[in-house]
């Protein structure tokens, strides 16, 4: 099923809600460190919307920040490093995959 998920960055810049329907449905966090790296250390997506593709949004969402950042990604979290994993088109900011 698709969902008109929305992602909006956290006021402290540092992670997106993912949102449907005007509820929280899932959230990452990311921490910058140094002047060019950024490290997503939790991804959490609600289990009904487990499967919907809101958590490889939430990445994307991160991913993006990064490139217009021109910061590279070290995934710590578990979900962030299997979504990098499985998509080559994170490669221009994949700086590790912790597993």
């Amino acid at each position: 099923m698709a969902y008109d998920v929305e992602y909006i960055l956290f006021d402290d810049g540092q992670g997106f809600y993912a949102n449907c329907d005007g509820r929280p449905v899932g959230q990452i966090t990311f921490v910058p460190t140094g002047a060019d790296k950024m490290i997503i250390d939790h991804t959490e997506v609600d289990e009904a919307y487990r499967g919907a593709h809101v958590g490889l949004g939430l990445v994307t969402a991160v991913v993006n920040v990064a490139r217009h950042q021109k910061r590279k990604v070290v995934a710590l979290c578990p979900f962030a490093a299997a979504m990098f994993s499985r998509h080559p088109e994170f490669d221009d900011v994949r700086l590790l995959n912790a597993h």
